[in-house]
């Protein structure tokens, strides 16, 4: 059982439901969001757009999420219209990487540290960091130092540390593909033993489900990489990898695909303490608002959005499990 102060426990009851069960709204992207716009209208393109959508995002679906997760160089504005009694976590990553480097490294927000962030009323501190376990030693030793700095600076100020971890395999762009496939739950489930250790003072782990759905037995539209034996022997050596608590992000895929996937990891003895979930609840209300405007963004949220994470939450009273098993407080 993981031992946390008692300033961090109560951080974490910030960002969760009253069963400890953490159900956030995850919209700190940055350059994917502001493509998503322009896509729609040229005009919305820019800083605006994006701080605008995020308030919206904000304002309408806060009040079904039990936290927001935003970036400090767009989305301060919508953390202070977020409802009252949802909790606040920060990026403190760059967005993307430099693809012209190998090896995907991060860097922080350099106008910005834990201290700085939590004086802004963050709850907790989100990290995304970029994983292939079978990288080579020199570049992966760079990220677990990079993460160890990070986790001693939110030990320091006492602040729970998310770190959000997404595989990719550097011999193979493609993790929509086949191959990635069939390596995915090694890329996952070894990040996750490897970020668990102590070291690096990670309190919560937001990861992807170890397989592709789509390629799993009744759920792929082809031939499966998994049978749906397979895949449950998947989920269940993901929870005994760790005994952080830990949550899903959602990937991107469709609200009713994750769902589903949830559901799955449920049936499958999965422990997972919840969800970060951005895209699948509120992608598809980017398009009306980009193209005709403010007023139909914020009524697409009200409907769909709003219907999107109401289903989901559902979903998760029926599949996540309690984070209070896996935290003790320390006084």
């Amino acid at each position: 059982m993981l031992d946390l102060s008692k300033n961090k426990v109560d951080a974490l009851k910030r960002l969760s439901d009253e069963n400890g069960v953490i159900g956030a709204l995850a919209i700190d992207q940055r350059g994917s969001l502001k493509k998503m716009i322009a896509t729609g209208n040229a005009s919305h393109v820019g800083d605006e757009g994006i701080i605008r959508f995020k308030r919206l995002v904000s304002e309408e679906l806060t009040p079904f999420a039990t936290a927001i997760l935003l970036d400090p160089e767009y989305g301060m504005p919508a953390a202070k219209v977020r409802d009252k009694k949802a909790g606040l976590l920060v990026a403190y990553e760059k967005t993307g990487y430099d693809a012209s480097d190998v090896g995907r490294l991060p860097d922080l927000l350099p106008e910005w540290s834990v201290k700085r962030l939590k004086e802004a009323g963050a709850d907790a501190i989100k990290f995304l960091l970029y994983y292939d376990v079978d990288e080579e030693e020199k570049i992966n030793n760079a990220k677990h130092v990079y993460m160890e700095r990070v986790g001693s600076e939110c030990a320091a100020e006492d602040i729970p540390f998310f770190l959000e971890i997404v595989t990719y395999d550097a011999k193979n762009e493609d993790v929509k593909s086949r191959e990635y496939a069939k390596v995915k739950p090694n890329k996952v489930i070894g990040a996750m033993k490897e970020f668990s250790k102590p070291e690096y003072q990670v309190d919560v782990l937001k990861v992807e489900v170890p397989v592709n759905m789509n390629f799993v037995e009744g759920y792929a539209e082809g031939e499966a990489v998994h049978s749906k034996e397979e895949a449950a022997f998947l989920f269940n050596e993901q929870s005994k990898a760790t005994e952080l608590p830990f949550i899903f992000l959602s990937a991107g895929v469709s609200a009713k695909l994750f769902q589903e996937t949830l559901k799955f990891a449920k049936r499958s003895g999965s422990t997972f303490n919840g969800v970060l979930c951005g895209r699948a609840t509120w992608k598809e209300g980017v398009s009306p608002f980009a193209i005709d405007g403010e007023q139909a963004g914020r009524v697409w949220l009200q409907d769909t959005g709003k219907k999107n994470i109401e289903e989901l939450n559902v979903v998760l009273k029926e599949t996540a499990k309690s984070w209070f098993g896996k935290i003790s407080a320390s006084t």
